[in-house]
């Protein structure tokens, strides 16, 4: 039998959570927060991922593939992408906010949805069909989560 998505425990590790920071580690993303009792709590996203304010983007996954302005060959290894520029303003914005995580939901599929004030919303979507893992939440030195269950 396959494992379980552990939706009350992956909500119970983000709800009330600062957002603190957005970076990556190679290609993977990576979304650090506060925990409530002085925790660090991670997300590690390997599947396409984007995190959207008001309608807007402000940062997604794809965003990685693109140099910055003048960056050369080594955009990426040098951390100068798109993304690692637009990860750099909305760290700066998170800093000021220290917006707190209000909701979670995860859907059937592995969809993760992470909203915090105001009116930001981490989306991950997993799309990969065989038994990678798509995305992790865990707290430092404790309790992993993500989807596909069997993969973590």
């Amino acid at each position: 039998m396959a494992a379980e998505i552990h939706v009350g425990e992956i909500t119970a590790i983000l709800t009330g959570a600062v957002a603190r920071s957005v970076g990556r580690a190679v290609d993977m993303g990576v979304v650090e927060f506060d925990g409530p009792a002085g925790e660090t709590v991670m997300a590690h996203l390997q599947c396409p991922f984007r995190i959207v304010q008001d309608g807007t983007i402000l940062v997604g996954s794809a965003d990685m593939r693109y140099p910055q302005k003048g960056a050369g060959e080594r955009a990426f290894d040098e951390f100068r992408t798109v993304y690692d520029a637009r990860s750099t303003k909305l760290n700066a914005i998170l800093g000021e906010l220290r917006p707190t995580v209000d909701a979670v939901s995860v859907g059937a599929a592995g969809e993760l949805t992470v909203t915090w004030e105001p009116a930001f919303r981490l989306e991950a979507f997993p799309v990969c069909s065989g038994p990678m893992e798509a995305w992790r939440v865990l707290v430092r030195g404790g309790a992993h989560h993500g989807f596909p269950p069997d993969t973590v």
